[in-house]
C-alpha cells in the first residue's frame, strides 16, 4: 500500500520545492552553511562523539576472537605474589610457561624499563625470543617516557597506542609514526603484534604516503577536520584509523597468571596464537573508558590489555578476514547529506497544514534518519547523523514559524491572500495615495452558488477542487493590479484600485460570472457552478473604511443571492440599512431562544364531514420583549439560516407534546385529538439528531397510546431534495409511531413516481390553491389541481387536509371533493393555549 502511495508522494513534494515554495529550498540551504561553520569550529564535537557511541553500543557484538589469548594479572594474582609490579623472575617464568605451548606472538603488555627484584637476567634472556613483542611509552626526552627492556631488538619494540579523546573516551587505534624525514619509524605495540602473526600467513606490510598496505587490505588514516571527528594537526598525527570494538567484554578468552604458572590451561589455547600479557587488577589504574562505559554501572572501564587485543582483532580480522574498517566520507558528501535531511525537514512541514501532522512526521524523518545511519554503520561507515538532526529540527522550525505568518495572511487551500491580508492591502491605500485624488476603488464580493450542494453531494474532495479551480480561474482573468483573496468558506473577493466608470466594473463582473460558469472536469464528470457578486464602490477620502468597503460588498452579494443567483448587484444604503435590521433581527432571535420568548398559537383542523375539531397545528409566535410581535415570516428564514432553528424546532416540539398531553386528559376522545408539528429543512437534513431529539421527547412526555396523534409535517420541496434519505428518515419516525404528513402538496416539483414510496399518512393541499378556487373564469385551474390533489391522495390511501379555507363556498366545495379535513380562518385562526381549551371547551360545530 505504501509502495502504491510513495511515487505520488514524492510527487507531491517535488511540486512544492520546484513549483510552489523556493522559501524551503534557501533556507535549508542557510540552515545547511550555518550548521557546517558551526561543525568546522568543534562546536557539534562532543554530541557527534556521543552518537558515534551510541551507534557501537548498538552494533551486534562479535564472538571472542579465538586467535588471541589474553592473560590478564589480576587482583588476586598481585596478592598471592604480594607485590606490585610483578618481579621480573614471575614474568620470566610466565613467558618461560607460555613458550613450552609454542605461541605464534607474545605481547607484553607491561613496563619493563628497569629492573623489578630479582630475575632480571632471566628475563632479559626469554626477552630475546624472536616471537616476543614488548612496549614503551612516549620519545625519550618526554618527562612521561618510558622506554623498552633493555637489550631487546627494536623490531620487537611497540609503542603505547591508546590515545584518549577530549571525554576521556578510546576510540582511535594509532598504528604507525614516521619521523618528518622518514628516517625513524615507529610501530604500535597492536601492530607489531599483528604484523609478527601475519608474517606467518605471508601477510606482507608496506606503509605509503596515502595508506598502510596489508597484503591486499589498505588502511586509510584519519585526516584533520574529516567527518564527526573535528581533530587538529597535532590530533591527526601518525596513521590512525577508528578503533571497530569486537564486543563490549570478551574480546577473546582470558586467563589469570596464576592459572597459567600452575599450568592449568589447555596448551591449544596457546599454540599457534597471539598471547598478550598485561594488568587487568583495577588497582593498577590500567583502565580506560570505551563507548560502551556511558551505559555501564559496574566495570564500565576496560583495561589497557583488553583494549590492545581489541586492536589487535581488528588489524588481523581486516588483513585475513576482509573485514572492512571504519570509514568516514569526504566532507563534500557529509554536506549534502546535512542539505538533503534540512530540505526533507522544510518540505515535510510545508506539507502539513495541521501542526501535530508536520511535528509527527519530522519525528518520523528523525527515526528514519538515524535507522539509516545504525545500517551504515554497521556496513563500516560511519556518517553523523547529529548535523543531519539539527538541519531537520532547525528547517522545520523557521519554515514552521514562517508557515504560521504566511498562514496569517494566505489561505491554506488555495494559496491565495485571506481576509486579513485583504484588508491590509486596502488599509494601505489611504497611505499611498493622498485623500485629495478622491479617486473610487470597488470590491467585488463573489460567493459560489450551489457550493454546499457540489460539496455534500459529491464529497468534501470535490468542493475542495471547486474552490481550487475557481481560484486559478480568477488569477488567469484579473490583471495584475486587480488583487483577489479568499476570504471565507465559497467566498472571494477582488479589489480594483482603481477605477474609471462604473462599466469598467461590470464588465468585469460580466466576465466572471460567464467564466466561472463554464463547466469543470472532475472524476469524469462535469461540475456546473456560478457566481453571485456584489459590488461597492468608495472614494478614497477621510472617512474611508477598508472594512466597510467589504462589508457593503458582501450585503450587495447576498442581495444577489436572494434575487435569484448567478448575477450581481451594487451597494445601495438601503440594502445596509436592511442588512443591520436582519442582524439586529439575528441577535434578538439568539437572545430570545435563551430567554424562551416564544408561544405556540394552535389553529383547530376540523372534519368537513362533523364540522368538528379533530386536531391543532403547533404554530410558533414570537412577541419580542424589544420589539413586539414578529411575524414568523421575518424570523423563520433567519433560523433556518443560523440553524438556530434545530434548537428551536425541538422546543416547539416539546411544548406541543406537553400540550397535546394534557388535552387527552382533559378532553379525553376516540379518536384522540391530533397534534401537527411542522418540521424545518435543517431539522430534516439531520437526521440522526432529529431522530434522537424526538426520542428523548417521547420518552420524557408522550405515552405509548399518544403517539399515533402526533404528525410531523413536512414540506415538499424537502422530501424530494434527497427521495432516498427521506424515505430512511420517514422510516425511522413511523417506526416511533407517530404519523407523517406532506406539507404544501403541489407547490414544489414532485416526482410522484416516489409519492407510493413515501410512508406518509396525509397530503395538505397548500392554501395558495385553495383560495384562489373560486376565481372567475370560465374553467377554474386552481381548483381541478385541488380535486386533482384531493383523488390522487385517496387513490394512494392518504388522508387529504386542505389549508386556507376562509368561505364557506370554499368548504362546501372541498367537501363535494371528499376532502376529510380542513383548516383556516373560515373555522378559527391560531390562538393560544388557553383560547384553544375554551374553544375546545365550546365544542363547536360549523
Amino acid at each position: 500500500m505504501f509502495g502504491d502511495k510513495f511515487p505520488g508522494y514524492i510527487k507531491d513534494l517535488t511540486e512544492i520545492l520546484l513549483t510552489r515554495k523556493p522559501t524551503v529550498f534557501l533556507v535549508s540551504l542557510i540552515v545547511t552553511l550555518g550548521i557546517i561553520g558551526v561543525r568546522q569550529t568543534k562546536g557539534l564535537k562532543v554530541f557527534e562523539l556521543a552518537a558515534y557511541d551510541h551507534l557501537v553500543r548498538l552494533s551486534i557484538p562479535q564472538k571472542p576472537d579465538d586467535r588471541i589469548l589474553i592473560v590478564g594479572i589480576s587482583e588476586s594474582d598481585i596478592q598471592k605474589h604480594q607485590r606490585w609490579p610483578l618481579s621480573d623472575q614471575i614474568i620470566a617464568e610466565l613467558l618461560q610457561q607460555l613458550q613450552q605451548h609454542h605461541p605464534l606472538v607474545i605481547g607484553l603488555d607491561v613496563y619493563r624499563d628497569l629492573p623489578q627484584g630479582a630475575g632480571h637476567q632471566k628475563l632479559i634472556e626469554q626477552l630475546q625470543a624472536k616471537n616476543i613483542i614488548v612496549i614503551s611509552k612516549g620519545e625519550q626526552m618526554e618527562s612521561d617516557a618510558i622506554a623498552a627492556p633493555p637489550d631487546v631488538s627494536p623490531e620487537q619494540i611497540g609503542f603505547s597506542d591508546l590515545i584518549v579523546d577530549i571525554d576521556n573516551v578510546i576510540r582511535r587505534n594509532l598504528l604507525y609514526v614516521e619521523s618528518p624525514f622518514g628516517q625513524d619509524k615507529f610501530y604500535s605495540l597492536a601492530l607489531r603484534v599483528s604484523l609478527k602473526y601475519l608474517s606467518d600467513h605471508n601477510i606482507s606490510f608496506q606503509a605509503t604516503p596515502n595508506a598502510l598496505k596489508l597484503g591486499s587490505a589498505s588502511l586509510t588514516p584519519l585526516t584533520p577536520n574529516v567527518g564527526g571527528y573535528r581533530l587538529d594537526a597535532s590530533e591527526s598525527a601518525g596513521w590512525q584509523i577508528l578503533l571497530r570494538y569486537r564486543s563490549p567484554q570478551s574480546v577473546a578468552r582470558q586467563v589469570s597468571l596464576t592459572e597459567v604458572l600452575e599450568n592449568k590451561i589447555d596448551p591449544n589455547w596457546v599454540k599457534g596464537r597471539i598471547v598478550l600479557i598485561g594488568y587487568t587488577a583495577p588497582s593498577v589504574k590500567d583502565v580506560f573508558a570505551t563507548p560502551y562505559s556511558a551505559m555501564q554501572e559496574t566495570n564500565y572501564l576496560m583495561s589497557g590489555v583488553e583494549i590492545h587485543a581489541q586492536m589487535v582483532s581488528q588489524i588481523i580480522s581486516i588483513a585475513l578476514d576482509g573485514q572492512p574498517q571504519i570509514s568516514i566520507l569526504p566532507d563534500w558528501v557529509e554536506w549534502l547529506w546535512l542539505w538533503f535531511w534540512s530540505l526533507l525537514g522544510g518540505l515535510l512541514i510545508w506539507q502539513y497544514n495541521r501542526p501535530s501532522y508536520a511535528i509527527t512526521t519530522l519525528f518520523v524523518a528523525i527515526f528514519s534518519l538515524w535507522v539509516i545511519c545504525f545500517i551504515l554503520f554497521n556496513q563500516s561507515i560511519w556518517l553523523s547523523g547529529v548535523p543531519a538532526t539539527l538541519g531537520i529540527v532547525s528547517t522545520g522550525a523557521i519554515i514552521l514559524g514562517r508557515k504560521a505568518y504566511y498562514n496569517q495572511y494566505h489561505d491554506s487551500l488555495t494559496n491565495l491572500p485571506n481576509r486579513r491580508s485583504f484588508l491590509k492591502e486596502i488599509r494601505l491605500i489611504k497611505k499611498i495615495n493622498p485623500y485629495t485624488s478622491r479617486h473610487l476603488v470597488a470590491v467585488l464580493f463573489l460567493n459560489l452558488d450551489r457550493f454546499k450542494m457540489i460539496n455534500e453531494g459529491l464529497s468534501r474532495q470535490a468542493g475542495d477542487f471547486l474552490l481550487v479551480e475557481t481560484a486559478n480561474r480568477l488569477k488567469k482573468i484579473l490583471k495584475s493590479n486587480e488583487k483577489m483573496a479568499r476570504v471565507g468558506g465559497d467566498e472571494f473577493a477582488i479589489w480594483l484600485s482603481t477605477v474609471k466608470n462604473i462599466d469598467e466594473i461590470t464588465h468585469l463582473a460580466n466576465l466572471l460570472q460567464e467564466q466561472l460558469r463554464q463547466p469543470l472536469k472532475w472524476c469524469g464528470q462535469d461540475i456546473y457552478s456560478s457566481v453571485s457578486i456584489g459590488i461597492a464602490l468608495e472614494r478614497i477620502d477621510s472617512l474611508f473604511k477598508s472594512e466597510e468597503l467589504l462589508r457593503h460588498a458582501h450585503i450587495a452579494m447576498y442581495r444577489a443571492k436572494d434575487k435569484g443567483k448567478d448575477r450581481y448587484e451594487m451597494f445601495s444604503p438601503v440594502m445596509k440599512s436592511q442588512a443591520e435590521t436582519r442582524w439586529q433581527l439575528e441577535a434578538s432571535l439568539r437572545k430570545a431562544i435563551q430567554q424562551q420568548e416564544f408561544q405556540l398559537y394552535y389553529q383547530p383542523i376540523i372534519s368537513l364531514i362533523t364540522h368538528k375539531i379533530v386536531g391543532f397545528e403547533a404554530l410558533i409566535r414570537w412577541p419580542c420583549s424589544e420589539k413586539g410581535f414578529i411575524s414568523p415570516g421575518q424570523f423563520i428564514p433567519i433560523a433556518e439560516e443560523t440553524g438556530l432553528i434545530v434548537p428551536l424546532g425541538e422546543w416547539i416540539l416539546k411544548e406541543a407534546c406537553f400540550q397535546m398531553k394534557q388535552w387527552h386528559e382533559q378532553f379525553p376522545r376516540n379518536p384522540p385529538l391530533l397534534m401537527s408539528v411542522n418540521l424545518s429543512s435543517r431539522q430534516f437534513n439531520q437526521p440522526d439528531l432529529l431522530v434522537q431529539q424526538i426520542q428523548n421527547i417521547l420518552k420524557e412526555v408522550v405515552d405509548e397510546k399518544q403517539r399515533n396523534s402526533l404528525k410531523l409535517e413536512i414540506t415538499e420541496s424537502v422530501m424530494f431534495n434527497n427521495v432516498e434519505g427521506a424515505i430512511q428518515l420517514l422510516h425511522r419516525l413511523k417506526a416511533l409511531g407517530l404519523r407523517i404528513s406532506i406539507d404544501d402538496f403541489g407547490t414544489g416539483y414532485s416526482n410522484l413516481s416516489y409519492l407510493h414510496r413515501f410512508p406518509i399518512d396525509t397530503l395538505k393541499v397548500d392554501q395558495s390553491f385553495v383560495r384562489r378556487m373560486h376565481e372567475e373564469d370560465d374553467n377554474n385551474k386552481y381548483a381541478q389541481i385541488v380535486q386533482t390533489v384531493v383523488t390522487l391522495g385517496h387513490n394512494l390511501g392518504l388522508e387529504v387536509i386542505a389549508e386556507g379555507i376562509e368561505t364557506e363556498a370554499q368548504m362546501k366545495t372541498l367537501l363535494a371533493f371528499n376532502c376529510e379535513f380542513g383548516q383556516g380562518y373560515f373555522f378559527a385562526k391560531p390562538l393560544p393555549a388557553s383560547e384553544a381549551t375554551a374553544l375546545l371547551q365550546q365544542d363547536p360545530q360549523w
